[in-house]
């Protein structure tokens, strides 16, 4: 098998049909395509865009076939192969609102995947489930019950034809994105093809990431997420550019083969959140370059968490003998309920950071920058990305407690309208009346500034920790736990409140990977002290076994999930230190 070309000499149009299965009988004229990948890192299957639509459209007659109407939902797993794109199109060709659900890899074990999948297909109204063969008896299992049309694996889909397709709806349902907000189970956000078309229009445009015939984009991102769906596949696909697609599995097990693949085939666009640039440039190719060559990635994009200076700096260090260009870096701020995006920084102008003094932060809510003595600063700081300027069409307000909009370096919580948003989580209405207003204003729920007419982020509302007057970010203390102490990797500290009977306790939940009693006692007094002198706390600090801290479906640590898991009693143990003054 040969890739798909990159093909510069393509007619290329940004988002200029009304819907996303006009956009792909669009690109089924050009010979670019998705080039799926194994988890060896091997070409398993090369799909140019006219097969794809050949296939989808074949398979859509087939779903409606099996008894689906227009409008019906599917849920499919997103497995990142060739089944899930059939099928992920085949829904839009024949009306239906496709809902990919994540794998199992993140959730722990057959009996909570299940219950988490069931879930969802409750949620979503699925009346279809399709999974991989080794997924097919576990989706058969968790849809019992639910009176679905079909569940199981993709061989098994009766090969009854309806000749008839839909004509493409471009105001209609286009999927349902699941929300994996840390905070609450995950929500249906229902993504219209308007929505998504505006999305996919703001990103690529000039004043965006200026998409142009010479892109090529490779990821190993989950298409559960909604960063590796828009801002990747869909995207992609919309812009008729070429995709090489690695299965995360595969970047988890071999970090390297990301950057082989944009070095062989002269990637130009790849998004990570900061743990993915971490993870390789600790244990794939520093230092062992070879022949690699990342000269030709234009825009190495940061999203999908919070964005960690340190690290990136880390990676553009390291592989700058590999050609790579710090100034690729790319900031970016959204959320599922945007489609995703709405904020991007300026193509070409790398990480910019804002230093702040963090402790007029923590007790004033104001971005300063801290005081210098000898060309060092005095006291806390704190680098903070610059998130870029909103998207064309949008608009993103901060606002105090009482929705007045903040100047520039005050901190409040962030507001957000445009063509982008949501107009509702499926089947939800009242979850959808808290976070969005009569007028379209979306509350993020999210805290953060405004600087230079860049957003900042600064953290989620709900995971504040408020001691003695003072706003203190959860992910300070666990960056500083992480980075300093050596016994410790990122992911490994949850930082979270209790309210006692006089006062907040702040609880930090380590993974300690040690079994010797003296070592796990040197390691939680460790913590505690370092969290006393950084931070000026006293912590809790209570050690978990490895992998128990709970994340999103998306991979993201759960502060909430983990408060509850620790008020339950799930981390109890023998001894815990609280250290004071």
């Amino acid at each position: 098998m040969i890739p798909t070309p990159t093909a510069p000499e393509r007619r290329m149009l940004i988002a200029a049909q009304p819907t996303i299965a006009e956009s792909l009988d669009y690109a089924g004229d050009m010979p670019t395509g998705i080039n799926v990948y194994s988890l060896r890192g091997e070409l398993a299957d090369v799909l140019e865009y006219g097969r794809l639509r050949d296939e989808a459209r074949a398979m859509a007659q087939r779903l409606l076939g099996a008894g689906l109407e227009p409008g019906d939902r599917v849920a499919l797993a997103a497995e990142s192969d060739s089944d899930f794109l059939r099928a992920f199109f085949a829904c839009q060709y024949a009306g239906l609102a496709p809902a990919p659900l994540p794998l199992p890899s993140l959730l722990g074990g057959k009996e909570p995947y299940l219950a988490h999948v069931r879930r969802m297909l409750q949620a979503s109204g699925a009346k279809a489930a399709f999974a991989p063969a080794s997924l097919a008896d576990w989706y058969v299992e968790a849809s019992e019950g639910l009176g679905l049309a079909y569940a199981g694996g993709y061989a098994q889909l009766p090969d009854t034809r309806e000749s008839q397709l839909p004509a493409p709806d471009p105001n209609g349902l286009c999927y349902l994105q699941f929300s994996s907000g840390s905070t609450r189970f995950p929500l249906g956000v229902a993504v219209t093809q308007a929505a998504l078309r505006a999305n996919v229009a703001g990103m690529a445009s000039p004043q965006g990431l200026a998409a142009n015939n010479e892109d090529r984009c490779v990821s190993w991102l989950p298409l559960y997420h909604d960063m590796g769906l828009v801002g990747i596949l869909l995207t992609t696909v919309m812009c008729q550019g070429s995709l090489d697609l690695l299965p995360t599995g595969s970047f988890v097990r071999r970090p390297g083969v990301w950057l082989d693949l944009i070095s062989k085939h002269r990637g130009t666009i790849s998004y990570a959140p900061t743990f993915g640039y971490d993870l390789v440039a600790k244990r794939a190719l520093a230092g062992k370059m070879g022949d690699l060559d990342l000269s030709s990635w234009r825009v190495a994009g940061l999203g999908g968490d919070m964005i960690r200076p340190e690290p990136l700096r880390a990676f553009a260090e390291a592989f700058a003998p590999a050609g790579f260009d710090p100034g690729a870096f790319n900031a970016s701020y959204g959320m599922a309920e945007a489609t995703l995006c709405l904020t991007l920084t300026p193509v070409g102008g790398g990480l910019t950071t804002d230093q702040t003094d963090i402790d007029r932060l923590e007790r004033e809510g104001l971005a300063c920058r801290p005081a210098r003595r000898g060309g060092k600063p005095v006291g806390r700081t704190r680098d903070f990305a610059l998130c870029g300027k909103v998207l064309p069409g949008h608009v993103v307000e901060v606002r105090d407690s009482a929705g007045h909009v903040l100047p520039e370096r005050r901190v409040g919580r962030i507001f957000a309208r445009g063509p982008s948003l949501m107009k509702t989580y499926f089947g939800e209405p009242e979850e959808t009346a808290k976070v969005l207003s009569a007028d379209g204003w979306l509350d993020t729920g999210d805290l953060g500034y405004f600087v230079d007419g860049q957003i900042v982020i600064t953290g989620r509302a709900k995971d504040l920790i408020i001691v003695n007057g003072r706003n203190v970010w959860p992910q300070d203390l666990e960056w500083t736990a992480e980075k300093e102490v050596a016994a410790l990797r990122q992911g490994d500290v949850a930082v979270f409140s209790i309210t006692g009977e006089l006062e907040e306790t702040v609880v930090a939940l380590v993974q300690c990977r040690l079994s010797d009693p003296a070592a796990r006692e040197a390691l939680r007094d460790e913590v505690a002290k370092l969290l006393r002198v950084r931070h000026g706390l006293d912590v809790q600090v209570v050690l978990a076994p490895p992998r128990s801290l709970p994340e999103t479906s998306s991979g993201k640590l759960s502060r909430s999930r983990a408060r509850a898991l620790y008020l339950e009693g799930a981390f109890e143990e023998e001894a815990q230190v609280s250290l004071t003054a």
